[in-house]
C-alpha cells in the first residue's frame, strides 16, 4: 500500500507541472491571461536571430544538398548502355590508339569494364559522347592522315572526362566540409538553442500558472464567473513560496538559453563552412578553367590546318 501511495504521489508531481502548464496555455488561446509574463527584449532579439539563422541553414541545405547527388547535372534525355559506362574515356583512348582496324577500334569501345561504372556527370557524358563521334567519324574516314574532326573530339573527350574528375573533387570537399558543417549546427548547436528556448517557455508557463493559481484566477469556461484575488495580502505564504520558486526557475531557464542562443550566433564555424564551399567551387573553375585553356590552342590550330588544307585542295 505504501509502495502504491509513493508511486502515485511519483505520478502526480510529474502530471501537475505538465497540467499547470497546459492550463495556463488554455487560458492565453481563450484570452483569460491578463498577466502573462513578458520576456525580455533582447532575448526576443536573440530568438529572432537564432530563427533566422535556421531558416539561412534550411535554404542553403536543401540547394547544395544536391553536391551529394553524383548525377545532379547529368542530362535526363541521355541514355547510356552499360558499354559506354564500362571503361574510362582515357582507357578507351588508349584501348583505340593500338586498333589496327574498325573491328577492333569497336571492340575497343566494347570492352568489359576494369572497374566500377563511370560516373554520371554532364562533363563525363560530354566526353563519352565526343569519343563515340571520334571513333566514327575515324572509322568512316578514308583520306591520307587523321580526320581533323574526330582527333578534335577525341582531344575534346579527354579533356572533358578531366573537367568531370574535377566537378567529383569538388563535390567531395562540399559534402564533407560544408555540408557537414552547416548539418551540425542546424541539428545540434541550433537544436539545443531550440530545446533551451523551449525550456523558458514551459518555466514561464509554469510561472504564471503558479501566480494564477494563487490568484484563484483557473481555467474556467467563457462566460463562467469566477472570484479573482488580485490583492497580494490575500496570498498565502505557501503560494508566495511557490511563486519564488518558479520565478527563479523561469529566471535560471532564461539566462541559459541566453547564453546558448549567444553561442550559436557568435561561432564562426558556419562562415568557416561557407569559405570551405566557395574554395572547393574556385579550385574546380579554376582547373576546368587550366584544362580547357590548354584545349583550346590545339583545337584552334586543328582548325586552322583544315583551312589551309582546304584551300590548298581548291587551288588545283
Amino acid at each position: 500500500m505504501d509502495k502504491f501511495q509513493a508511486f502515485g504521489k511519483s505520478v502526480s508531481s510529474t502530471f501537475t507541472p505538465w497540467a499547470g502548464r497546459t492550463q495556463q496555455l488554455v487560458r492565453e488561446q481563450l484570452g483569460q491571461a491578463d498577466d502573462k509574463t513578458q520576456l525580455p527584449p533582447d532575448y526576443i532579439e536573440l530568438e529572432k536571430r537564432v530563427d533566422a539563422l535556421k531558416k539561412v541553414h534550411n535554404q542553403l541545405l536543401q540547394v547544395t544538398s544536391q553536391y551529394s547527388n553524383e548525377a545532379y547535372d547529368y542530362p535526363t534525355n541521355i541514355r547510356e548502355s552499360f558499354n559506354d559506362l564500362g571503361r574510362t574515356v582515357s582507357e578507351k583512348v588508349n584501348l583505340l590508339s593500338s586498333a589496327t582496324s574498325p573491328a577492333e577500334a569497336q571492340a575497343a569501345l566494347t570492352a568489359p569494364p576494369s572497374a566500377k561504372p563511370q560516373p554520371k556527370t554532364f562533363s563525363h557524358a560530354i566526353a563519352r559522347a565526343a569519343l563515340n563521334g571520334s571513333t566514327v567519324l575515324s572509322g568512316e574516314h578514308s583520306g591520307a592522315g587523321d580526320d581533323p574532326l574526330a582527333t578534335a573530339l577525341e582531344k575534346f573527350a579527354v579533356a572533358s572526362e578531366k573537367v568531370g574528375e574535377a566537378r567529383l573533387a569538388q563535390d567531395a570537399q562540399i559534402q564533407s566540409r560544408f555540408l557537414a558543417g552547416w548539418s551540425t549546427t542546424l541539428n545540434t548547436n541550433i537544436m539545443f538553442a531550440t530545446r533551451a528556448r523551449k525550456a523558458v517557455e514551459n518555466s514561464r508557463l509554469s510561472l504564471d500558472a503558479t501566480k494564477a493559481n494563487a490568484k484563484g484566477l483557473g481555467f474556467h469556461l467563457p462566460g463562467q464567473p469566477q472570484k479573482p484575488t488580485n490583492d497580494d495580502a490575500y496570498i498565502s505564504e505557501e503560494a508566495r513560496a511557490k511563486i519564488e520558486q518558479a520565478e527563479d526557475e523561469f529566471v535560471g531557464q532564461t539566462e541559459e538559453a541566453v547564453g546558448v542562443m549567444k553561442n550559436v550566433l557568435d561561432t564562426p564555424e558556419p562562415l568557416r563552412n561557407l569559405a570551405d564551399l566557395i574554395a572547393a567551387q574556385l579550385e574546380y573553375h579554376k582547373k576546368a578553367y587550366e584544362i580547357l585553356s590548354e584545349l583550346a590552342p590545339v583545337v584552334d590550330q586543328l582548325q586552322v590546318e583544315q583551312e589551309v588544307r582546304r584551300h590548298q585542295s581548291s587551288d588545283y
